[in-house]
């Protein structure tokens, strides 16, 4: 398969035995033609659910079938009738959730370290029990799969829920104690659980490969991170599963994407029909929150996939594809913009994901706090890792918490030396050991650990409900542009730094008269400026610019103005002629992408606002058009038009030098603008 289609969906099946007649009413007409009609041009249908339960005439499991399902060859019918229509159906077979397995075979169940199952209790709703890799299940697994291949016509696979687990169930102890592992050592297990799980897909993958040298293969687990980047070779592509509604958040795509982008293999992101998450059966997404969801991926550069549930009947709804048919539409006259298109960037973010780990809902704050300066700057970025290319940015952010390991200095120290630049903040730039800065180049040096609390806790970095240890930072200059030269309150403490010789102070820390305690307090929240300097707060050296606070994980958490406008600052000092630069509001998101062959780029503008209406969920409910945003776009060769697309309205622009100005007379949702050289 060279390139991923465009417009998917993803029908899950997870259907109860104590449900009748299902796939009764299902029509493979109906089926196949109502999906045609919403521009749908792929869709993955189930083999095998969560409930254990199979949809199709399994010779080899009979016994596995749904017991009341009945249209035995439901599977066939939905790829034969989709296939005449040139609709390609990937197969779904779940593989960590099983709940017909798990209650037949509580001996391949994986087992936490009190030796119970994980997942799902006994009493509770619900089939989350999970199922162990290294257990005799998986030959069941192979052979389930072996006859999907022998027996159907096999577009792809999409296997479900395929995470590393922290096992102790006999077999994993048996095979780490096999590898000279002590099974009692919880971080040994995890690192056993994710090379158990990268073994596990690499084999299934070379499994399947026996039988379909170019069917598509996808492991799912909710989330892909730099844990991906080993295995990459066992997937086809990935599929970025983010249902914003669903737990996942409005931030969880664009930061996922934007690493697993880079690892050479298509992407593709899914979000869902739900007004909530997976299994909300009869809700509708605001078509308006669809459209932002489907654009910004194509903003991105992936495909997109909606998620929907067939009713147990097997009749589809075709209210839910009035509302898929109404975005799709417009993705498909986007596609030609779109096709084979790759970002163009010049900013490195490092991820603290690849030193602390990530699932769904739970992305390091300092990755979400940058990540939402950026974009509400209007800067053109990737999410890197320690193994990426540093060559191809003109500035590397490492943002609050990354170690830096002699390897590591070394990589950046070259990468400075050939005119990179590098901004880092709080903890950033300390060895492993947090005892001392390993990268010199950022011109400052390690005083100590800081303020304690009374019984001895640090207090760097963490957050009080009443900023009981703030300080504050006093801009002034070039750095603090746009800001009152006056104290601002910076609520997570800071690392107590001095600056090294030859190094720059762009702002000083201002300490309060004392940090709040029950033996002495001020008013209501932190205690106010003393005046008086402690230390600086933000370094300059060369090209690199250091801030003693975490400002990310600041920003993300309460997002003061000021820190976002000193971060954007230090960018502007280290990176004056950015890509790209609007006049429109920060709820504006905007992106460049690059279509070689084609010799264009492709500016996607998108404005629409995730609002907190609710407890649960964010909500889009309303376009707010922006007329005549004026753009500014950094470019390298002589520019011959400029043009709103897919409508083909010219617009008029100049070029100066490398940039090129033009004017976007009206954007509502989403608008691209193809600059061709």
């Amino acid at each position: 398969m060279d390139q991923l289609p465009f417009r998917q969906i993803h029908l899950d099946f997870h259907t109860s035995e104590d449900i009748e007649g299902v796939g009764a009413e299902f029509d493979p007409e109906e089926f196949a033609g109502t999906l045609e009609r919403a521009r749908v041009n792929s869709i993955t249908c189930f083999a095998r659910c969560h409930h254990g339960w199979m949809y199709y005439d399994s010779q080899a499991f009979p016994e596995r079938v749904h017991p009341h399902l009945a249209n035995r060859n439901l599977l066939r019918e939905q790829i034969e009738a989709c296939h005449a229509r040139d609709i390609r159906v990937p197969i779904y077979v779940t593989i960590q959730w099983d709940h017909l397995t798990a209650n037949e075979h509580p001996e391949w169940l994986a087992l936490d370290e009190r030796g119970c199952p994980i997942g799902t209790p006994p009493y509770e709703a619900g089939f989350y029990r999970r199922l162990c890799v290294n257990s005799p299940y998986v030959d069941f697994l192979k052979a389930h799969v072996r006859e999907l291949l022998e027996t159907l016509p096999v577009d792809g696979f999409f296997f479900d829920i395929v995470t590393p687990l922290d096992c102790s169930c006999r077999y994993c102890r048996t095979r780490m104690e096999a590898q000279g592992l002590e099974p009692a050592d919880a971080r040994a297990r995890r690192r056993f659980g994710l090379q158990t799980i990268n073994e596990f897909k690499r084999d299934l993958t070379r499994f399947v490969r026996r039988f379909s040298p170019d069917c598509s293969i996808f492991y799912n687990a909710g989330h892909v991170g730099t844990r991906h980047r080993e295995v990459a070779d066992a997937y086809t592509h990935f599929e970025l599963e983010t249902l914003p509604s669903g737990g996942w958040g409005y931030m969880h795509f664009p930061i996922t994407m934007r690493y697993a982008r880079n690892l050479g293999i298509d992407c593709l992101g899914q979000t869902g029909k739900f007004h909530t998450s997976w299994g909300d059966f009869h809700s509708f997404k605001n078509a308006e929150a669809l459209q932002y969801e489907c654009f910004r991926m194509l903003a991105l550069g992936a495909k997109c996939s909606i998620g929907d549930q067939l009713h147990p009947s097997g009749r589809i709804d075709p209210h839910v594809y009035d509302l898929v048919g109404s975005v799709y539409a417009e993705v498909e006259k986007k596609e030609p913009w779109c096709q084979r298109a790759k970002p163009v960037t010049e900013i490195g973010v490092f991820t603290p994901e690849e030193f602390h780990s990530a699932e769904i809902g739970g992305l390091p704050p300092a990755l979400m706090g940058i990540t939402r300066m950026l974009e509400e700057g209007a800067h053109q970025f990737d999410i890197i890792d320690t193994q990426s290319d540093l060559s191809r940015y003109a500035v590397l952010v490492l943002p609050d918490t990354i170690p830096v390991s002699q390897p590591l200095a070394r990589k950046i120290e070259a990468y400075l030396e050939c005119g990179g630049a590098v901004i880092a903040s709080f903890e950033s730039g300390l060895d492993e050991t947090q005892s001392e800065f390993a990268l010199t180049a950022l011109g400052v040096r390690l005083i100590g650990e800081g303020p304690r609390e009374l019984d001895g806790t640090p207090v760097r970095g963490r957050h009080y409900e009443r900023a009981d240890y703030a300080d504050y930072v006093l801009p002034r200059g070039e750095i603090g542009r746009g800001l009152p030269e006056t104290e601002h309150a910076m609520y997570m403490r800071g690392v107590e730094v001095e600056p090294a010789p030859g190094s720059q102070v762009l702002a000083d820390v201002i300490v309060p008269y004392f940090p709040r305690t029950y033996r002495h307090f001020c008013s209501h929240r932190q205690t106010p400026s003393s005046g008086q300097a402690g230390g600086p707060a933000i370094v300059q050296r060369g090209r690199t610019i250091y801030f003693a606070h975490p400002i990310f994980c600041q920003y993300d958490r309460n997002a003061p103005r000021w820190c976002k406008t000193l971060f954007l600052n230090a960018l502007d000092i280290l990176l004056p002629e950015p890509l790209l630069r609007h006049g429109g509001p920060t709820t504006l998101r905007a992106t460049v992408n690059e279509q070689a062959a084609e010799t264009r780029w492709v500016v996607h503008l998108l404005h629409y606002i995730p609002e907190r209406r609710s407890q649960d969920i964010d909500v889009i409910e309303d376009v707010i058009p922006l007329y005549d945003v004026h753009v500014s776009v950094r470019v390298s060769g002589e520019v011959t038009s400029v043009a709103c697309v897919p409508e083909g309205q010219a617009l008029a622009y100049e070029q100066k030098g490398n940039r090129v100005g033009f004017v976007v007379p009206e954007l509502v949702g989403h608008q691209m603008v193809e600059i061709r050289f």
